[in-house]
């Protein structure tokens, strides 16, 4: 039998079903939101902070995969897009919304390597795509315009979304078509979502993926000083043509049978070789908190994320953000399509290189750079000597 502060607590997780589902019929009463709920969630005393020691209640989500909220009654938000490697802010409404997510596919000649250029395809002109932010029980309404000149169908499939495709079917769109579909979030978590148009390795190896972070209903991860956006990712070209002049081309093309072979030229982080490192490299001080939503486009391979000279403080293995986190970890292994969340604590200035640590891959361009200001630690790092010169390696900027 129910305790009265138990009975209390689940009193209070009705309303706040009701306010998190936007149910404002007048027929759906608090008493018969109850009554569904009673029978199926646990009595626990309080609801567990996400990323803590306490397990997971999945009942909550098993309930909303039943529920039928009215969404013309939600409040429309237009959501807000960051380009790598910047994160939205942390979403600190607790109600649902509408939220309207526009996605325009189209290509771009890109600087993907020191010596080469490469035609992207791309989610608004960037690579990876932007990053989005939702919360558990949003609806989010994509509106997905192709503005690929080349006739290229496009349109995308997202990891978060429950249905047939991922939403890949009604979305795809002709040249110069727009498709809008909407999907209600039933799930936290990181996902990955990507185009799935045919062929659709092709679409993801020339740069069409992007990170959609659902936030839990209840709460976030903890407050960390700085965000960031990092994707892992392949690029399978062919050898530079020779020009006229007997010069090679400095753009290169696609190389389907190096994909069939799993054979990357280039491993990169956010689409090129230099979007991390030289002048853009991430930035914290001493003292700070940092935490990287990492994900891994692929196509065939599987990434060993690590930063060299710290350890992952806490770590959401497969986006998970509902189980407990990892601790004190040195590595991640994220397969294609998969994400991980990461937190780091920095305690000593100078520069971390992350590294996908299959090191070979770093001679394909799998690096960047944290730049971390701030005092010496003399009580956790010191030396009576200067550091080495680093003659040719690509392991410190």
């Amino acid at each position: 039998m129910a305790t009265p502060h138990r009975e209390k607590w689940l009193r209070d997780r009705t309303w706040k079903m009701q306010k998190w589902l936007g149910w404002q019929h007048p027929s759906v009463s608090l008493s018969i939101i109850y009554g569904i709920i009673q029978p199926y969630i646990s009595f626990t005393p309080s609801t567990p902070v996400p990323g803590s020691a306490e397990p997971p209640n999945l009942e909550v989500y098993e309930l909303l995969e039943e529920a039928v909220p009215d969404i013309s009654k939600l409040p429309v938000e237009k959501a807000v897009l960051t380009t790598a490697p910047y994160v939205p802010p942390t979403i600190t409404r607790d109600y649902p919304v509408l939220l309207k997510v526009g996605l325009t596919t189209g290509p771009k000649l890109a600087q993907l390597t020191s010596q080469y250029k490469y035609e992207q395809w791309t989610f608004n002109n960037t690579v990876p795509g932007p990053f989005i932010r939702a919360r558990v029980g949003d609806v989010v309404e994509v509106t997905l315009t192709n503005r690929d000149a080349a006739g290229n169908p496009h349109n995308v499939d997202c990891h978060a979304f429950t249905g047939p495709g991922g939403g890949a079917a009604v979305t795809t769109a002709e040249e110069g078509e727009a498709k809008t579909a909407k999907f209600r979030l039933l799930y936290p978590g990181l996902y990955v979502y990507h185009c799935a148009a045919a062929p659709v390795p092709v679409h993801i190896s020339n740069g069409m993926y992007g990170l959609m972070y659902v936030q839990p209903a209840e709460g976030d991860l903890p407050p960390v000083d700085r965000e960031y956006y990092v994707m892992q990712s392949e690029f399978y070209h062919e050898p530079p043509e020779t020009l006229e002049d007997g010069r090679r081309s400095d753009i290169v093309e696609f190389s389907y049978p190096n994909g069939l072979r799993e054979e990357p030229n280039v491993v990169v982080f956010n689409g090129s070789e230099s979007a991390l490192t030289r002048d853009h490299p991430l930035k914290a001080t001493v003292g700070e908190s940092v935490r990287i939503f990492f994900g891994n486009a692929g196509p065939n391979l599987r990434s060993s994320f690590h930063m060299i000279g710290t350890v992952f403080k806490n770590v959401y293995r497969d986006g998970d953000v509902v189980s407990p986190p990892g601790h004190f970890i040195q590595t991640v292994s994220v397969p294609p399509a998969g994400s991980t969340i990461v937190d780091m604590k920095m305690s000593v200035p100078g520069t971390y290189t992350m590294v996908d640590h299959a090191m070979f891959r770093l001679d394909k361009g799998a690096v960047g750079f944290l730049n971390v200001s701030g005092d010496p630690r003399p009580d956790v790092y010191q030396s009576s000597q200067p550091p080495a010169p680093c003659t040719g390696c690509k392991l410190h900027s």
